[in-house]
């Protein structure tokens, strides 16, 4: 599934809020954010950038798969 072209740092850190992650802090132009699932934390670093670029947002993703044990077309539909 294609990414999304006009997701802005914000817009992505509140989708994540859907998947338990928590803005811990933002300090400049960074949003800081946090999971615990299982009892293993995950930290995620998104620059509050408009709109994100492509391979950074694809990075993210990629990470959130990881921890969430999910596959990149699902975290897609739950999040777009």
């Amino acid at each position: 599934m294609k990414l999304p072209r006009d997701v802005s740092g914000s817009d992505l850190a509140k989708s994540l809020g859907r998947l338990g992650y928590q803005i811990v802090r933002q300090e400049g132009s960074h949003i800081r954010l946090s999971s615990n699932r299982s009892g293993i934390q995950h930290h995620l670093t998104i620059p509050a950038h408009s709109p994100l670029k492509v391979g950074t947002l694809s990075a993210i993703l990629q990470s959130v798969c990881e921890h969430q044990k999910l596959s990149r077309t699902e975290l897609i539909k739950l999040l777009f």
